[in-house]
C-alpha cells in the first residue's frame, strides 16, 4: 500500500479534523475498510514522546475508504504552536500494520478565545 503525504494545519483551541479517500493500489478503487483498525498520532519529533492521539473513524459504509481523524477542542488547547508530524496507521484484518497517510502537523495559536 502506498503512503498518502498530506500536510495539516491545526489551530489551537478548535475542533480539527481531516477526511481522507484511501484507494486500493491493486484496483485504483475505494479500500474496503471493513475490519479493520485505526490509530494516529502527533508528536514534535518523529522520536519524541506523543503530544496527542487523533481519534480514528471510519463512517457508516467503511466500503467507501473514507478514514477520518480528529481532535477536539480540549485537546488540541493542550499542543503548543509550532511545526510537528502526524501519521495514520491501519492494521489489516489479517494482523498486518501499515501506514497509510503520514506528514506535518503546523500547529497555530488561535486569535480568537
Amino acid at each position: 500500500m502506498t503512503v498518502y503525504t498530506s500536510n495539516i494545519v491545526i489551530h489551537t483551541g478548535t475542533d480539527f479534523e481531516q477526511t481522507f479517500l484511501l484507494e486500493d493500489s491493486q484496483s485504483n478503487s475505494a479500500l474496503n475498510l471493513t475490519d479493520y483498525q485505526g490509530c494516529a498520532q502527533i508528536k514534535r519529533y518523529e522520536t519524541s514522546t506523543k503530544s496527542a492521539d487523533f481519534t480514528v473513524e471510519f463512517g457508516n459504509d467503511r466500503t467507501t475508504g473514507r478514514l477520518k481523524i480528529s481532535l477536539s477542542a480540549a485537546t488540541s488547547s493542550s499542543i503548543k504552536p509550532g511545526k510537528y508530524f502526524y501519521d495514520v496507521l491501519l492494521q489489516k484484518p489479517n494482523g498486518t500494520t501499515t501506514r497509510v497517510v503520514e506528514g506535518t502537523a503546523l500547529v497555530k495559536k488561535a486569535i480568537t478565545r
